[in-house]
């Protein structure tokens, strides 16, 4: 098998944690237009031979949302998303995201995209996965400056989710909603637990030895660079491009 590539192994740890057989089943997943590498994990997941409906935000052809974003809302409202996906430009180590900037209210240092439905995702949707492939202390903070979509609530909250894992370049952190923190699960190949820690601006349990995140399977590698492959090229060419040197249909005949 040829070299893995670090976006197949993010592809793959984030299909094992969908497949988790202690967290509530899938059967219906959201990804936005900027998340080709979860985007890539659903259709993994759907290509193994699981039943999984992926909505894709965006989608150029076949989208199944004809008003944009509030029919995702509603559909996370009543119950009917299982799962999400979100990153920002700050992560606490309560699983609060920052999507709005640095600094003091409105974000006066560097501004972030903005938080859009991202705190109503967080609370409506029962299984969110959080994810940044940057793993720095600029990104991974003790605080966030803002929170624009916090990790847990208070007691009387109503809250139907909150964060399952973190899946970041270096590693995999799950996250324990009673306790409100993150617990190393394993490490990506050239990562320890120490090195992790040098890069991470919060505190974190796990053991000193955490398991290497596992390699994808040859079938997953075959899966990922064919028929998921497939499936993105027409929103996420860049991606496919990048990762597995294909273009687009479009690309290939200008």
């Amino acid at each position: 098998m040829s070299t893995i590539a670090p976006e197949e192994r993010l592809i793959a740890a984030i299909a094992a944690l969908i497949l988790d057989p202690e967290a509530p089943p899938v059967r219906h997943a959201a990804v936005g237009a900027a998340s080709a590498i979860p985007a890539a994990a659903c259709w993994l997941v759907a290509r193994q031979g699981h039943p999984l409906r992926l909505s894709l935000l965006h989608r150029p052809h076949g989208n199944p949302f004809t008003e944009g974003s509030r029919e995702l809302f509603d559909l996370a409202g009543q119950g009917r998303i299982d799962l999400f996906f979100l990153g920002g430009g700050q992560i606490d180590a309560q699983a609060n995201l920052n999507l709005i900037g640095t600094g003091e209210w409105p974000g006066t240092g560097v501004r972030f995209p903005g938080s859009f439905g991202s705190a109503f995702m967080y609370f409506a949707v029962p299984r969110t996965i959080l994810f940044r492939e940057e793993h720095s202390r600029r990104v991974l903070v003790p605080r966030v400056d803002i929170v624009s979509a916090p990790g847990v609530s208070p007691p009387g909250v109503w809250r139907r989710g909150t964060a399952q894992a973190l899946v970041t370049g270096k590693c995999v952190f799950r996250f324990n909603r009673a306790h409100a923190r993150f617990r190393l699960a394993s490490v990506h190949p050239g990562e320890t637990a120490e090195s992790v820690r040098m890069a991470t601006g919060f505190d974190f349990d796990g053991d000193a030895n955490p398991p290497c995140t596992p390699d994808p399977t040859p079938h997953q590698i075959e899966l990922m660079r064919g028929p998921v492959c497939d499936e993105m090229l027409e929103t996420y060419p860049a991606f496919c491009r990048r990762v597995w040197g294909r273009g687009s249909n479009a690309e290939r005949a200008a």
